[in-house]
């Protein structure tokens, strides 16, 4: 990890991100982000995106300015955070107060093969999401900050970013249903009591 600093355990930080979140709506992003959110226990108001690379932030948005009487949580990853870099100046510019995104960064593309992404090389994901005008946003690095940092996740008026720097060890795979019509069904009877319009 870059800094020198030893990572956390992304299972740990995704398990502690999803014990605060409430009554949170959860949207994933792609691979490893879903498995671990399943992983932690699979709700029917977890969204699941598959092999939707870089579109979670901006599905987060849309959830969050359509239901905006709930926290809307994204859960997404620093390679795919870094494909759809410009979700983070829409969100800024929409300004939702709901909504918050949590990066799990270890630095690597794993659905490729464990490549470095751009923050192997520096770039600083929650810079990036300040400069773009997000309310607030930290990086974690430390596990003695976890706790807190979980917390103002869940909390803290948004739109917020935390992004936690976690080791790219394999974890064994927790893999939810990949029915696209069948996760959109279940979320929507979830969200609004109807499973079509």
């Amino acid at each position: 990890m870059s800094r020198g600093s030893p990572p956390l355990d992304r299972r740990e930080v995704v398990r502690r991100v999803l014990d605060r979140r409430g009554d949170a709506l959860l949207v994933t992003g792609l691979g490893s982000t879903t498995w671990d959110a399943a992983a932690c226990g699979d709700r029917e108001d977890n969204f699941y995106l598959w092999g939707a690379m870089g579109g979670a932030a901006m599905t987060g948005l849309g959830l969050a300015l359509a239901q905006a009487d709930r926290r809307v949580l994204v859960l997404t990853g620093d390679g795919e955070q870094l494909m759809g870099l410009g979700a983070l100046a829409t969100i800024a510019v929409q300004s939702p107060p709901n909504l918050a995104v949590a990066v799990i960064d270890n630095e690597r593309y794993g659905e490729t093969g464990m490549q470095p992404t751009h923050t192997a090389h520096g770039v600083d994901l929650s810079a990036v999401a300040l400069a773009c005008g997000f309310r607030a946003a930290q990086t974690v690095r430390d596990p003695g900050g976890l706790d807190e940092a979980c917390a103002w996740l869940c909390d803290e008026p948004g739109p917020v970013m935390v992004v936690f720097k976690v080791g790219n060890d394999k974890v064994p795979l927790v893999l939810p249903t990949r029915d696209g019509p069948w996760i959109k069904n279940r979320f929507r009877r979830a969200v609004t009591g109807r499973a079509d319009d």
